[in-house]
C-alpha cells in the first residue's frame, strides 16, 4: 500500500512538467495551422478581391458556375457578360472567379 502512495507522490511533479509541454504543443499546432492554412487562404481572398475590382469591359472571365464569357459592362455590384451572340447575362461581381484568357490559349 505504501508503495502505491509513493508512486503517486512521485508522479505529481511530472504532471506539472507535462502541462507546460501541452501548452507548447498547442501553440505550435496553432502556428503551423496559421502558416499552412489561414495565411494562404487570406492571400487568395485578397488576390481575388483585387481581380474583381480591376474588371474591365472586354475581359474574358469564368464565373463560379463555369460560364465562360466576355464582360460587356461593369457596374458597382454586377457585371454583364456576353456569353454567345446576343446572349448577355448579369452576374454579381462576387460570381466572377477568374480570367479565362490563359485558359483559352492553353487549348
Amino acid at each position: 500500500m505504501n508503495f502505491l502512495l509513493l508512486d503517486a507522490a512521485e508522479a505529481q511533479p511530472q504532471a506539472g512538467m507535462g502541462g507546460s509541454m501541452t501548452w507548447i504543443m498547442l501553440i505550435a499546432i496553432f502556428v503551423v495551422m496559421y502558416f499552412f492554412m489561414i495565411r494562404p487562404q487570406q492571400k487568395r481572398q485578397k488576390e481575388l478581391r483585387k481581380f474583381r475590382e480591376s474588371l474591365q469591359k472586354g475581359d474574358k472571365v469564368v464565373t463560379v458556375g463555369g460560364i465562360y464569357g466576355t464582360i460587356s459592362e461593369v457596374k458597382d455590384s454586377y457585371v454583364l457578360i456576353d456569353v454567345d451572340g446576343n446572349v448577355r447575362i448579369r452576374f454579381d461581381k462576387s460570381s466572377v472567379l477568374k480570367d479565362s484568357t490563359d485558359l483559352i490559349q492553353a487549348k
